[in-house]
């Protein structure tokens, strides 16, 4: 990329005391609002609600599975408790964390728009996905669901609990992805400012705009499949419960045709995050701008022909079965790509150890071992062995929580004083940063080793192996450490909201329209005057690096900035 700057209306200070966030107080401006940094903020507190419900639930089954035979749940409750946490996690928050927290607030401020292209529908978006959320919580207070977060058949279709009401819920919520996708690729196709070309597009809008392709083809998929199995226990249709004439199977070819690149629309947008906090506390352009643009089509295209991996075990046929690994290992070198160019970007550049950074090497390291086991499970003979135990587990969450949780917090950290206009402690971001990563290994790689030796998923006793018991000590202690380090962002970021120090446009010394050109936190209309692009977003120069410096207060990137 070439070494030119983005001229019009760059920002050394705030202009004005008059922002989005006090242009008015009132409840009804937050809930009638069309401005997309707002509902990003509505996001925000939403899918902390359910992502705190999500892991209320995965601490009880840690804690549950600490004993052999059980402590406190029925087998029952148990998997109820289990189905919770996996349809909280998946379908109200990693699914929808960063493309409407991050994605939301930042795609029309870092391509020079002053808005998404529809903006109502993207209240609208909200206001489903808050019904969606409403729905699945009613459907566990009236009595729970037991079919775990893939609602396979024909458990989903005889179970007499809450499945019905909590499918809609989650068919609603899917509506709800399916318009933010929509209005994602309108915004960046048509509302991009002069001189912004695909080629001077932020890394994390082509993550983003990938995701959106990913969410519009494979949303109504999993949506309609769903709705079968509502209408099957319903009315009694025979489509896939084999009892009725169905077939079970076909169930597993739709769901995993939709929630294999599911995983995408959760790591994707993390991708797009980790790019942009690499190459700005590297203080060097980023390496491979193309290849890593590309590589993101290449991950949401490619992730819709691997869903047979799923089902080596599902009576598909050996070709099949050889066919999905070959292009499930072929998967890998997108990903692998981004893995090395992020690297050498990094390579001999002046790193800064901010908290950002810290969540981005995290990410790094743990969606390292998500990925290489994943191609474990790619490989037919290992698959075979390992798939419904533990080691599936582990290896979901190295890259669901490892990645996609990794990379949320990373962003949130990074743009926290761009969307609050203050700044958190960078002693105590650092530390939850390491506490988190520490946590999460504890907690996850014992689960490896349980899973190898046959622990299956989803069991509530195994006293017949109980020599399998430190694994799950162990795992629960770090579940501990990990629920620490994912607290304590959110009592310091609170505290910083209202207390913390007041942050300049561009505290961290970065790169982008939404540095250089936007107040902090932003005006309601993005910009005080009409952007021109005329360079590329990733205009590093080492030696202005020289000019920066950390603030003692608060561990920013200061100095001329």
């Amino acid at each position: 990329m070439s070494s030119t700057v983005i001229e019009q209306g760059t920002v050394e200070k705030p202009h004005s005391e008059k922002n989005y966030l006090n242009a008015d107080h009132t409840l009804k401006s937050w809930l009638l609002t069309v401005d997309h940094k707002r509902i990003g903020i509505l996001y925000l507190i939403s899918v902390t609600f359910f992502f705190f419900i999500g892991a209320i639930a995965a601490a009880m089954i840690r804690y549950e599975l600490t004993s052999p035979k059980g402590i406190l749940l029925s087998s029952e409750v148990y998997n109820k408790t289990f189905s919770a946490h996996g349809i909280y996690m998946v379908f109200q928050f990693l699914v929808v964390a960063i493309p409407a927290v991050l994605g939301n607030f930042l795609i029309p401020i870092m391509i020079g728009a002053r808005d998404m292209a529809f903006p109502r529908l993207n209240l609208l978006s909200w206001y489903m996905f808050i019904t969606g959320g409403a729905l699945i919580t009613l459907s566990f207070i009236l009595g729970g669901v037991d079919a775990g977060w893939t609602f396979y058949v024909p458990l989903s279709t005889i179970s007499e609990n809450q499945i019905s009401l909590c499918l809609v819920g989650i068919f609603i919520t899917g509506f709800s992805s399916i318009f933010t996708g929509v209005n994602f690729i309108a915004t960046i196709h048509k509302m991009r400012a002069p001189g912004m070309t695909w080629y001077r597009l932020p890394l994390f809008i082509w993550a983003h705009y990938a995701t959106a392709v990913v969410v519009i083809l494979g949303t109504p998929v999993v949506a309609i499949t769903l709705f079968l199995v509502v209408v099957e226990r319903g009315f009694g249709f025979g489509i896939f419960s084999p009892e009725l004439g169905g077939d079970p199977v076909l169930f597993q070819h739709l769901f995993w045709f939709y929630s294999h690149p599911a995983v995408y629309i959760m790591i994707l947008p993390a991708f797009g995050v980790v790019s942009e906090i690499i190459t700005c506390f590297s203080r060097r352009p980023i390496f491979g701008y193309r290849f890593i643009a590309y590589s993101s089509l290449a991950i949401a295209f490619l992730g819709f022909a691997v869903w047979g991996h799923h089902m080596f075990i599902s009576s598909q046929s050996a070709f099949q079965g050889i066919v999905f690994s070959i292009i499930t290992w072929v998967l890998a070198i997108p990903s692998a790509i981004k893995m090395f160019n992020w690297a050498t970007t990094m390579y001999k550049g002046s790193v800064h150890f901010s908290t950002p950074m810290l969540y981005a090497l995290g990410f790094m390291g743990l969606f390292l071992i998500g990925g290489l086991t994943g191609l474990h499970l790619a490989s037919l003979d290992t698959d075979i062995h390992v798939t419904g135990t533990y080691f599936i587990v582990a290896h979901f969450h190295y890259v669901m929580v490892g990645g996609t949780i990794l990379g949320y917090l990373g962003g949130i950290h990074f743009w926290f004083p761009k969307m609050f206009g203050r700044t958190y402690s960078e002693v105590w971001g650092r530390m939850s940063a390491m506490i988190v990563f520490v946590g999460f290994n504890l907690t996850f790689f014992p689960q490896f080793m349980v899973g190898y030796l046959g622990m299956p998923r989803r069991y509530h006793y195994y006293y017949f192996a109980p020599e399998w018991q430190i694994y799950h000590v162990l795992s629960t202690a770090g579940s501990s450490i990990l629920g620490l380090g994912f607290l304590m962002p959110g009592i310091y970021l609170t505290y910083a909201i209202f207390k913390g120090k007041k942050a300049g446009a561009n505290p961290w010394g970065a790169k982008g329209l939404e540095w250089e050109n936007c107040d902090s936190p932003p005006i309601t209309e993005n910009f005080e005057k009409p952007i021109i692009v005329t360079g590329s977003v990733y205009d590093y120069n080492p030696e202005e690096d020289s000019k920066l410096y950390e603030d003692e207060d608060t561990g920013m990137l200061g100095g001329k900035y």
